[in-house]
């Protein structure tokens, strides 16, 4: 076998990349699941559709805490040992979360399931793969990170027929079975330590460093963390809500079901065209253009009111904002030391997964207040706004800097 140096670009990191693709397939199947079963948690507990929408919130902060924690074992130890804990411990979560009674039982186990599921196989294996491509890093990037979406658009049909014959708990548990038997043999084809971690790369990032925008590395994170946060608690309001909205409107459960897959399925289209046009036009300038499209579709989605018009929104809304969050990855890549990449990738994915916890959670609030989806939509377009404007602070310190060093000043000349 030749050495990691050497294997990057080649045919190897390429399979390595679809094999990382059909672990995040996988590995992040919980936090549709229980989209779909968000009108069974408040039948089954009697709680609130806030209460209800609280599991996913617990998903997806076990998906950041996570994501911090083995970022940093990736950083150290490469990818293999941290995702073979985690396949173990996902499969068990999804067993025992089938057997739960209590409410607080069923948002620990939705921690444990976005812990050490969504966690592992996102932000962990795109910072690995990303070490694996020079040229194409974007592209690649962005294939890795379709499997987020991928696991949207194939679950929860499957999920569905479940639930009509068997119910979501043993559903669950299957789910935790089928994990286990999937993930554990591919698991294996990551064995190879990355480049990075072989000493091939330099320590600094490809294009420059927090420096560049006036900044340490410690503010630009926190910078790029506040523009994650706000572009999902944006990008929450549908992708959590949408199997109940239809479910409310008389549509049912199976037809919110395919409206998601579908929305996701354009998600991974534009997973894969907004990696290309990075490679083009950087990290930032991409989700520019993203976060300015992801707002005018959350605008359609206040008009639209019949079910034709409710799946043609979904498609452009997938369209849209699916690209936005892998670009965060590129720009870790970018201006950051590669040898931190895993850690700085993961408190900054971690930002932008505390935005979907608290945008999930805080729809079904706003819901449950106003009786209609319409202002917790509204609430979703202001948070965009935000983000559209850190992106814009940042594209703006950029050029500053970039004027700089094409004209210096000249001193007493």
């Amino acid at each position: 076998m030749q050495s990691p140096i050497r294997l990057t670009e080649s045919s190897y990191a390429w399979s390595r990349l679809f094999a990382s693709l059909f672990i995040s397939t996988v590995g992040s199947a919980g936090m549709y699941l229980v989209v779909i079963i968000l009108p069974e948690i408040q039948n089954d507990f009697g709680v609130s559709r806030g209460a209800a929408s609280f599991s996913y919130t617990m998903v997806m902060l076990g998906f950041g805490l996570g994501g911090i924690l083995f970022g940093r074992l990736v950083d150290l130890h490469g990818i293999l040992k941290p995702l073979m804990i985690s396949v173990l411990a996902l499969a068990t979560s999804f067993v025992v979360t089938g057997m739960v009674r209590t409410i607080y039982m069923l948002y620990l186990m939705h921690f444990m399931i976005g812990f050490f599921g969504c966690a592992v196989v996102f932000a962990p294996l795109v910072s690995d793969i990303s070490k694996w491509f020079n040229k194409r890093r974007g592209f690649a990037v962005s294939i890795c990170a379709c499997g987020n979406f991928l696991a949207g658009a194939i679950w929860p049909p499957l999920f569905v027929i479940a639930l009509s014959s068997v119910g979501w708990r043993l559903g669950y548990i299957y789910a935790g079975i089928l994990s286990l038997l999937m993930m554990l043999p591919v698991s294996f084809f990551l064995r190879l330590p990355s480049p990075q971690n072989a000493g091939s790369e330099s320590s600094k990032g490809s294009v420059g460093d927090a420096d560049t925008f006036g900044m340490n590395s410690n503010q630009l994170t926190g910078v790029l963390c506040l523009a994650g946060l706000a572009c999902c608690i944006a990008m929450a309001m549908p992708t959590v809500h949408i199997v109940a909205l239809c479910s409310d409107r008389g549509f049912g459960i199976a037809v919110g079901a395919k409206m998601l897959s579908a929305m996701l399925f354009f998600g991974v289209i534009s997973r894969l065209g907004f990696g290309y046009i990075s490679d083009k036009l950087g990290g930032l300038r991409t989700i520019l253009i993203g976060s300015g499209l992801q707002a005018i579709a959350l605008i359609f989605y206040l008009f639209a009111e019949t079910l034709p018009g409710l799946f043609a929104v979904s498609v452009i809304f997938g369209l849209f904002q699916g690209g936005i969050v892998p670009c965060y990855a590129l720009i870790v890549r970018e201006y950051f030391p590669s040898s931190e990449a895993g850690v700085r990738l993961g408190v900054v994915i971690s930002a932008t997964v505390l935005g979907m916890a608290i945008g999930g959670w805080i729809s079904g609030a706003i819901y449950d207040w106003t009786g209609s989806y319409s202002m917790a939509l509204v609430h979703g377009i202001a948070w965009n706004c935000v983000n559209f404007s850190v992106i814009l602070f940042l594209l703006y310190k950029l050029s500053s800097f970039m004027r700089k060093e094409i004209y210096p000043l000249r001193i007493n000349e």
